[in-house]
Parts: structure tokens; C-alpha cells; sequence
């Protein structure tokens, strides 16, 4: 028989039934937007304002201290993902290389992090919906988009990356273009609402200068404010650049695609925060910027483009709409991951012929859904407490991954690479030296950004509204090792 009429082996694509695995569908440009599009979302355009009014000009620093954090957390991440792509990226990696304890806590805390920021995108979803169809309930908003969005992720994972991919696009083209617009304002001296000249010189001379509240203070009423305090708003802000990592189980060439995307973090950052903040402020005297609008909004009001506001509503719910679409797709990964390992149920790993971990994100969905209804019903308990945990998950989550990364070292330097991976065989500075896709000063950046991340905890003590997140934090660990142990006693 000839090549020619040799049988050919199906492709591994959504469409055409193959065995049950998950199907590497997702290609170079879904997992650039997805990274991309990780990065911006309603934190930026809404809650930029808060973090103005902390620091004034000088957040863009905080903005570069933090950006260069979750860049190192994210390449800690990538460099493990390269050498082993797997569903589940950190849980299964703190299971591989750490303990199986590790891997237990650092999924279900991942897992459960994303519940509740699903909870809160779609609990405001209505909000946006309502701004042109103020007649329609706001639960009926989060119920129909629910079921959009779970139905998206049924259909496959290319499925998945072309939602984000034009998600991604959209808000991307919303800040480039209020970039573009408040550098024409700057270039053609146009005039504002404000009455001051646009002008980057506004970062020294509006408001007490680049430093109006220096790097920590207190104010008259005792909340604390300043540099320092604007960086916990910051980070969160960062939320979900991580998902990166869970994409690489699911990419076409994960050796290629990561490095590529974990790398052009710090340009987006520069760009899309910084560069985006920095126009509105040059533009916008920054103490005029309250909160009770965007800041995105307020530069073209300033210049009489009022249509802006019904724009930036449209862009903040295909936002939500990301946020929630990403949520449900790591969820569902995380729990095959976690079944794989047997840290969840085993029907939770099952997979359709799709490669889709149906039951993972049915159970996702399912549970989004009754937390969405706590907010309805509770939105003063769900906000004070339930968020707070989600708040501080975040922290928990970067911090086993720079723990993990040190571990995955140790285990690579003794010889204990997998065994599709090119270090297989290999041991000592050896193994570690042929590491594909290398965190930068590796001996040194996992106990500088672990002390970042210990300074961030510390001052979200200062904060009235982050202080509970901390205690939460401790209890909500400290379920999360007793569910573990309670687990292990019943097999």
C-alpha cells in the first residue's frame, strides 16, 4: 500500500471524533489575545480611579513594581509549563514536583477564587445591560449569559480561544483608541472641560506634584493612603494573567506560544496600564478623577465626546463577559487536574469527544450560579466576606507558584524531569542549565517576589476594606488543610 493510500490520522480538532484527551486546538494568536486580554479588563477601567486617588501620578511606579512582580510569577509559571504542559498547570505542578497536599490547596483555592470573581462579574452584569434595557431584571442578565457562556465552553477549547480572541480585541481597541485620542488633546492643544491644558507636565504641577500623598500617610478621617497603598489595589488589578499556564496543556506548541506570550507581559503592562493611565492623567487633572465615572469616560467627556459612556458600557460587559468566559474554562481544567490527581471525584476527569471535561464545567456553572444567587439575595455578605476570600486566594495562588517553581528546580537538579521532556536523563547544573524557557535569576527572584507579596498582606492590614481579607485569608487556608486531611482519612 502506498503512502498516499495510507490511512490518515485524524486531526486533533473540536470537530472530528477522536479518542477522549484533551485537544491541543488552542493556536498562536488565541493564546496572545488570551494573555493580552488577561491583563485588561473592568480593574482598569473602573478601578484605575481608586488607585489614582491613593497615589495620584505616581501609581504608574505602582503599576511598574506590580507589573514586574506578576511578570516574574508568570515566567515562574511558563518556565514549568514549557518543560511540562499539562491541564491544571499549578495544582498539577505543586502535585508533581511538591506534595500532594500542595496540589489539593493550590487547586481548590484556585478553583474557588474564580467561583466568587464569576460570582461578582456576573452579579454586575445587569448593571450594563440595564444601562440601555433598564426594564430587564438584573438576574435575568446573569441567567442568560450564564448559559451563554457555559455553552461556549462545551462546544471545545478552539471554541473557547475565539470567544477570548475577539473579547480581547475588543477592549484592546478601546484603549488604544482613548490613547490615541488623549494624545491628539496633548499634541493639538485641545481644549477640556477642566479648563487646564493638557499637558504631561499636569503629572508635576497638578495637585502637589507626582507624590500628593508620598509612599504611605494618613488622612484626617484615619484611612491610610500613598504609594504603598495604592499597590494593593494594583495587584489585584493583575488578577488572571496566570492563565497562561492553564492554556498550555490545550496549545498547539506550548514551547513556541508561552515563552512568546509570558514575555510581551511587560510591554502590555507599559502599554495598556501605564501608557493608558498616564494620558488620562496628562489630560484629566488626577484630582478630579472621584470615581463616580470612569476615567476613561471622563477624557473624551473633557473634550465633548459624550458618547464615550454608552462605548465603554459596551466594552465592559464583552469585559465581564471575558472574565467569566476564562473563569468557567480554568475552573473546568482545574478540576480534571484535580481529579487526575485524585484530589476531586473521578467523574470530574472524564472527558467528551470533544476533549471538553463536561462534568468540570457543568459543576463550575452550577455552582457559579448559586453563588450568584447568595449576591441577589445577600449582596452585603457576599461582598464583605466572599470577596475578601477572593481577594486574598489571589495571594495564596502567586505564592505556591513561586513555592512550586523553587521545588520543580530541586526536582530537575536530582535527575526528576518528565520523561517526554528534553531534561529527561539529565541532572545537577546540567538539568538545570537545559532548561528551556529559564525564570531570570532564579536563585534570587522567587524570595524577592515572596517578600513583595508578604509586604502587599502587611499593608492590606492598614486597609479597613482589605483587612478582613487577611483574616479571611488565615481561615480560609485553614479549611482548606482540614478539608485535606478529612479527604485522605476517608480513603
Amino acid at each position: 500500500m502506498s503512502t498516499a493510500d495510507a490511512p490518515k490520522k485524524p486531526r486533533e480538532t473540536d470537530d472530528v471524533p477522536v479518542p477522549a484527551t484533551l485537544r491541543k486546538s488552542l493556536k498562536n494568536r488565541h493564546i496572545q489575545l488570551i494573555a493580552l486580554g488577561g491583563a485588561i479588563g473592568t480593574g482598569l477601567f473602573y478601578g484605575s480611579s481608586e488607585s489614582i486617588a491613593l497615589a495620584g501620578p505616581s501609581i504608574l511606579l505602582a503599576y511598574l513594581v506590580g507589573g514586574l512582580a506578576i511578570f516574574a510569577i508568570v515566567r515562574a509559571l511558563s518556565e514549568m509549563s514549557v518543560e511540562d504542559p499539562k491541564a491544571g498547570a499549578f495544582s498539577y505542578y505543586a502535585t508533581r514536583y511538591w506534595s500532594k497536599r500542595a496540589g489539593f490547596i493550590s487547586g481548590w483555592n484556585y478553583w474557588f477564587n474564580y467561583i466568587l470573581v464569576s460570582m461578582v462579574e456576573l452579579s454586575v452584569v445587569g448593571s450594563f445591560v440595564n444601562y440601555w434595557f433598564p426594564a430587564i431584571p438584573t438576574w435575568v442578565s446573569a441567567a442568560v449569559f450564564l448559559v451563554i457562556i457555559c455553552a461556549a465552553n462545551l462546544l471545545g477549547v478552539s471554541k473557547f480561544g475565539e470567544f477570548e480572541f475577539w473579547f480581547a480585541i475588543i477592549k484592546i481597541v478601546a484603549v488604544i483608541a482613548m490613547i490615541v485620542g488623549g494624545l491628539a488633546v496633548i499634541i493639538f492643544v485641545l481644549p477640556t472641560a477642566s479648563g487646564v491644558r493638557a499637558s504631561f507636565a499636569n503629572w508635576f504641577t497638578v495637585g502637589n506634584g507626582f507624590f500628593p500623598n508620598g509612599l504611605m500617610g494618613q488622612n484626617s478621617d484615619g484611612s491610610w493612603t500613598g504609594l504603598l497603598m495604592a499597590l494593593v489595589v494594583v495587584m489585584f488589578s493583575f488578577g488572571g494573567t496566570e492563565l497562561i499556564g492553564i492554556t498550555a496543556g490545550e496549545t498547539e506548541d506550548p514551547k513556541t506560544t508561552i515563552p512568546r506570550a509570558t514575555n510581551d507581559i511587560i510591554w502590555r503592562i507599559l502599554v495598556f496600564y501605564i501608557g493608558a493611565l498616564g494620558v488620562i492623567m496628562a489630560v484629566v487633572p488626577w484630582n478630579t478623577i472621584d470615581g463616580k465615572s470612569s476615567p476613561f469616560v471622563q477624557i473624551f467627556d473633557s473634550v465633548g465626546i459624550h458618547a464615550a459612556a454608552g462605548i465603554l458600557n459596551f466594552v465592559c460587559l464583552t469585559a465581564v463577559m471575558s472574565v467569566y468566559n476564562s473563569g468557567l474554562y480554568a475552573n473546568s481544567r482545574m478540576l480534571y487536574s484535580l481529579a487526575k490527581q485524585g484530589n476531586a471525584p473521578a467523574y470530574l476527569g472524564k472527558l467528551n469527544s470533544r476533549g471538553v471535561p463536561v462534568a468540570g464545567v457543568l459543576t463550575s456553572a452550577a455552582i457559579t450560579a448559586i453563588a450568584v444567587v447568595v449576591v441577589f439575595v445577600w449582596p452585603e455578605f457576599a461582598f464583605n466576606y466572599l470577596m475578601s476570600i477572593a481577594t486574598i486566594a489571589g495571594i495564596i495562588n502567586w505564592t505556591m507558584i513561586m513555592l512550586t517553581e523553587m521545588k520543580f528546580r530541586k526536582v530537575v537538579a536530582a535527575g526528576g524531569a518528565p520523561e517526554d521532556s528534553e531534561l529527561a536523563g539529565l541532572s545537577g547544573q546540567e538539568a538545570l542549565d537545559a532548561i528551556h524557557f529559564k525564570l531570570p535569576f532564579a536563585k534570587v527572584t522567587p524570595w524577592v517576589v515572596l517578600a513583595f507579596l508578604a509586604l502587599v498582606v502587611v499593608l492590606m492590614c492598614f486597609s479597613t476594606s482589605y483587612r478582613i481579607a487577611v483574616i479571611a485569608g488565615v481561615i480560609w487556608l485553614a479549611i482548606l488543610f482540614a478539608a485535606y486531611q478529612l479527604t485522605q482519612a476517608k480513603k
